[in-house]
């Protein structure tokens, strides 16, 4: 099985759209140019300025969006932050969104039963070691909220697999569209082509950029994901991520951290809101390379971007 997704995940990104138009940046945000410096800076520092060699696939940059939130308007800045890459398991926060919704809503609850079916039972174990629930199975019923937090905190593809199937694709890409978040659809579930519903086996594979994650993120934090239901219960969801082998390492320990992180061969990828109490910011870090080469990099990013906001909320 593990071969079959990953032959489907191979076409899945050799797939891939790129967006050719530059993202525009809603009103709400100040751009700032001194925090955009600083990010170049900080991304030449860690060697992050480059393009990426990412062998049969060609090449790739990095797309990676910081948003100061301490300011009376939120200061978006950013390095490459429309660029569309392969998001992972990142955009696994987009389908929670949309089954958020559904629910704010009275169409079902976050304790409806879900029978997991085949295929989409296609985890093997638990990505993460200290987790020591049951990989959900085919045959086992579990309820809408117990699926979310697995998707969620130790990002099962099987959860993610039986939710995209509850909300589907078509009602996840309104609320995208919603926002003006085009080219970051929603279209494949994470098993195989082979085994993917007829409409959706040739289709491109799922893309977003830092700007779409970020501004996401922002609308999260500030009440404004559909309802402040449905973004206070993201926050908690992403509040409760286990893997914190990315931006979190170079986080001080007394900050909290709500984010979705993702890899995948070429790419690894973290996007969160941080808060320590005094100083806030939104970051979003999609980076095409292999998770191995990429965790010190996060390292250093987490840690070097914290230190450049903590020294803005003290001006």
């Amino acid at each position: 099985m593990y071969k079959i997704i990953i032959v489907s995940f191979l076409l899945c990104v050799l797939t891939l759209a790129t967006a050719s138009q530059e993202t525009s940046i809603p009103d709400y945000y100040i751009h700032d140019q001194v925090l955009t410096d600083s990010l170049h800076s900080i991304v030449r520092h860690i060697g992050l300025d480059k393009t990426f060699d990412i062998g049969e696939y060609g090449t790739e940059v990095i797309s990676l969006v910081v948003v100061d939130l301490g300011g009376d308007r939120p200061a978006i800045s950013g390095v490459n932050m429309d660029n569309f890459i392969y998001p992972a398991s990142v955009y696994k926060m987009y389908v929670a969104a949309e089954v958020l919704r559904q629910v704010s809503i009275g169409e079902y609850s976050l304790y409806e039963p879900f029978v997991v079916e085949s295929p989409n039972d296609v985890d093997r174990g638990m990505s993460l070691p200290n987790d020591p629930r049951t990989v959900p199975a085919a045959g086992d019923t579990l309820d809408v909220n117990y699926l979310l937090d697995l998707m969620i905190t130790t990002s099962s593809n099987t959860a993610a697999n039986c939710l995209i199937d509850l909300a589907s694709r078509e009602r996840i890409n309104e609320l995208m569209h919603r926002y003006g978040w085009e080219e970051s659809e929603v279209t494949r579930k994470f098993l195989s082509r082979e085994f993917e519903d007829p409409d959706y086996k040739e289709i491109r594979g799922t893309v977003t950029c830092a700007f779409h994650a970020a501004d996401f993120l922002y609308r999260i934090y500030t009440n404004r994901l559909v309802n402040p239901w449905v973004s206070q219960q993201m926050m908690t969801l992403l509040g409760r991520q286990l893997d914190k082998s990315k931006l979190a390492a170079g986080l001080p320990e007394n900050a909290m951290f709500y984010h979705k992180s993702g890899w995948w061969s070429y790419w690894t990828n973290d996007a969160g809101i941080v808060d320590d109490g005094e100083t806030r910011f939104v970051i979003a870090a999609f980076i095409p390379l292999r998770q191995q080469e990429a965790l010190p990099k996060f390292h250093a990013l987490g840690e070097r971007v914290f230190r450049l906001m903590e020294s803005r909320s003290n001006m």
